[in-house]
């Protein structure tokens, strides 16, 4: 499919679906009908071009699409297909500047859903994803996503849920799915986990702007604003994050390229949340992510507060991901020997997670140790990130030649590769 189409049915797919909805069909029929039209787009535009408004094109034809499919299994009349047609008609023209895409996501939440169903959902009917790369985000076989996504219809289906208002008392049911799920788009954008590209833009431009809207409707919540204040301290470094294509790891990166007014928003978010209510998750990650951020030098970073942070993430929300920032922030305070025996129990428990070989192969290197060279190249072939792999045959190929730099360096270069401890 052209990259242009792609693009327009990413951004498009959750008004198209929302139109769709609002007629009381079941999801599941409203994402064939869209996939219908999605098809036509493709066969189409390639030869005819883009329409000036393609929402409502979409619209219209994934409209007809189910006009069809209801006809053939109940038999319509003809009088109720020409009323139908008529509704899909102002329906395409009124919701051009309507984004829908914040009650898509609380729609695909649905407290009757597990969180990994909601979010294989949501990603695929808000953030326009293929099973495919549903799949590489989860870390999960593709099957596994394709089971998740049809077991979530089919339970919106068996609940009778419609597209409509949330109601205030129902809303904080939802509300950590609904982070978790913009976090997973915004990281899975943010660091690709499969492919050439090292950012994926559209993404996590996505992620920000529906989290920039949840807070905009809920904006008291103190998760949420430490989940936006997340976004912006780690989109901040974008720019400094890559050269031609390769990945420049945060001690090498040149601060002076990182978005002072994103930090600026991310810090001031994260002031107003830390004090109104329970410290959650989110906010303590934003947290970790504004020492970093703030620190003119990365010899000026507080490693002992970051330390802490972490051992308070892992007290409110116990993860893989914050055992391996924890055993990185040791690394730095006490050496990389007190870092690798921290991390060997991890590694132990998830041998195959190359963020985690990544990290060992980085102390061991910091240590000297001929060891890290078959580290890195075992966590080379332990991801599908082509930018990954590039970096980590580089590291390799330099510990087999020589000596690396100050071992303080070769643990944030650990820390950077560990994207999910950001």
């Amino acid at each position: 499919m052209p990259t242009e189409i792609e693009d327009v049915w990413r951004r498009e797919a959750p008004h198209v679906l929302a139109a769709l909805l609002r007629r009381g069909s079941v999801l599941e029929d409203c994402e064939d009908a869209a996939q219908e039209a999605l098809l036509a787009a493709a066969e189409q535009w390639p030869r005819d071009g883009v329409p000036q408004n393609p929402r409502g094109w979409l619209i219209r034809v994934a409209s007809r699409r189910l006009i069809d499919a209801h006809r053939a299994n109940a038999a319509r009349t003809n009088r109720e297909v020409h009323e139908e047609t008529s509704r899909a008609v102002l329906w395409s023209e009124r919701t051009v500047d309507h984004d829908d895409s914040l009650q898509m996501l609380v729609l695909c939440c649905h407290p009757s859903l597990s969180t990994p169903s909601a979010v294989a959902l949501t990603l695929r009917a808000v953030a326009g994803l293929t099973t495919r790369e549903i799949a590489a985000g989860l870390l999960v076989p593709e099957t596994t996503a394709a089971q998740r996504i049809s077991r979530a219809k089919a339970t919106l289906r068996a609940q009778g849920a419609r597209f409509g208002t949330v109601e205030a008392a129902e809303l904080p049911q939802r509300l950590h799915a609904v982070r978790h799920v913009l976090h997973l788009i915004f990281t899975t954008g943010a660091a690709p986990p499969s492919g050439g590209a090292v950012i994926n833009h559209d993404l996590v431009t996505e992620a920000i702007r529906l989290t920039g809207r949840l807070h905009r409707a809920l904006p008291r919540d103190p998760e949420t604003m430490g989940l936006l204040a997340l976004m912006l301290l780690v989109q901040a470094r974008a720019a400094a994050r890559t050269r031609d294509g390769i990945l420049i790891p945060l001690a090498e990166q040149d601060r002076e390229a990182w978005d002072q007014e994103k930090i600026a928003r991310g810090v001031s978010l994260l002031e107003v949340a830390l004090p109104n209510g329970p410290v959650g998750p989110f906010q303590l990650q934003a947290a970790i992510a504004a020492v970093h951020a703030t620190a003119a030098t990365l010899q000026a970073t507080d490693w002992t507060q970051i330390h802490e942070l972490y051992r308070m993430l892992l007290t409110v929300a116990p993860s893989p991901a914050a055992e391996l920032g924890a055993a990185i922030a040791l690394s730095e305070l006490d050496g990389p020997a007190a870092g690798l025996e921290a991390l060997r129990p991890l590694l132990t428990a998830r041998p195959r997670d190359h963020r985690i070989l990544a990290a060992v192969a980085h102390l061991l290197d910091a240590l000297e140790s001929p060891e890290a060279a078959d580290a890195y190249h075992r966590a080379t072939t332990l991801t599908d990130s082509i930018p990954e792999q590039r970096y980590l045959n580089a590291k390799a190929q330099q510990a087999r030649n020589r000596p690396l730099p100050h071992p303080s360096h070769a643990s944030v270069h650990a820390a950077e590769n560990a994207r999910n401890c950001r």
